[in-house]
């Protein structure tokens, strides 16, 4: 039987009277090793017990270079983790929006100050924890709605636009257009499309294609290919006379030892298509993860099941989008629900 009501929300004594510490629970430390110290273990510890691509370590290190600067400026380069206080968490905050300038002399965007703080919280976090004793994470105040706005999509029309801007009768153009198609497919993250290998694509004919992919994290999930995508990934590979393992390679790459497309070069190669296809954004092969999902939010999936597709730890993550779909549902509702003929 589950827990009644009165027995779930009985008072323990040590909640009740806030006597220090409860039990079972692990006790915090002071650390003796000042906060600036304590950074390279935690980019250590974002690759080797987190799991974190390469790319996501070097944006921590380079974010809180920032906050390493702030601390030596107002002299507190020796503070330990546990003195740190909200105050200087708030102040840091106030550098960021008011007074630091990139080394090109522009002040931080409020989007751009969202991944240094993010970078904040992710250290703190990492305090928490080792057990060492630091102020709470949630100290760390994001600018308001600051990740929502930076989303970018695109509607089909768009998609239909950049889809079709490679010209296909080229094999780098047949290349990228497979590989424009398997990012809206499967909304897979960049580095998850570049680890791809051309032996996980079946050549026996199939309609569809599931395949199970070790994700940001080291997180498990399953991605699928639509019947269209898989067509354009077998036109391409029916082209390839190399023997790489790679499933995308570079056709100019010099390097003996790996064909494998970088994630940069994809980069560009989206980014050009969305200037040939005269789209209103510069789009990333993230602006496709965008629009994945949230074509499926607004086909009415639940957005559990989007969480799942996307690979996301946390919910709140994937409920960024929601306020994207809002509008289209009010819209909806306005127009379809039958309460105005009542009246």
């Amino acid at each position: 039987m589950g827990l009644s009501y009165a027995h779930a929300c009985t008072v323990t004594p040590w909640q009740h009277s806030n006597l220090g510490t409860p039990p079972n629970s692990v006790p915090m430390n002071n650390s003796t090793k000042p906060v600036v110290q304590h950074i390279p273990d935690f980019l250590d510890y974002c690759e080797i017990e987190k799991g974190l691509a390469s790319l996501t370590q070097e944006n921590y290190g380079r974010y809180l270079s920032v906050f390493v600067k702030w601390l030596k400026n107002t002299n507190k380069e020796s503070v330990l983790p546990h003195e740190l206080t909200p105050e200087d968490l708030w102040n840091y905050h106030l550098f960021l929006a008011r007074k630091y300038k990139t080394p090109q002399g522009e002040y931080l965007q409020r989007v751009t100050q969202h991944y240094y703080l993010v970078a904040l919280r992710a250290l703190l976090n990492y305090f928490s924890e080792k057990d060492i004793s630091a102020p709470s994470s949630s100290k760390v105040s994001l600018p308001k709605d600051s990740r929502e706005k930076s989303i970018k999509f695109l509607n089909l029309e768009q998609l239909k636009q950049l889809l079709e801007a490679p010209d296909v009768s080229r094999v780098q153009g047949l290349r990228d257009r497979a590989i424009m198609e398997t990012l809206f497919s499967t909304g897979l993250r960049i580095a998850e499309l570049v680890a791809l290998n051309r032996n996980q694509i079946p050549k026996q004919t199939q309609d569809w294609l599931e395949l199970t992919i070790k994700g940001k994290g080291g997180n498990v999930r399953t991605i699928y290919f639509s019947s269209r995508a898989l067509q354009w990934v077998k036109k391409y590979l029916e082209t390839r006379t190399d023997m790489d393992s790679a499933l995308f390679i570079n056709y100019r790459s010099s390097n003996a030892d790996s064909l494998r497309l970088s994630s940069r070069s994809i980069e560009s190669a989206v980014k050009k298509y969305s200037l040939v296809a005269g789209l209103p954004i510069a789009v990333t092969p993230h602006t496709l993860r965008h629009s994945y999902a949230t074509d499926l939010l607004t086909q009415g999936v639940d957005l559990r099941t989007v969480q799942e597709f996307l690979g996301h730890k946390d919910i709140a993550t994937t409920q960024l989008y929601t306020h994207i779909t809002n509008k289209r549902l009010r819209d909806i509702h306005k127009k379809f629900h039958g309460g105005s003929v009542l009246s």
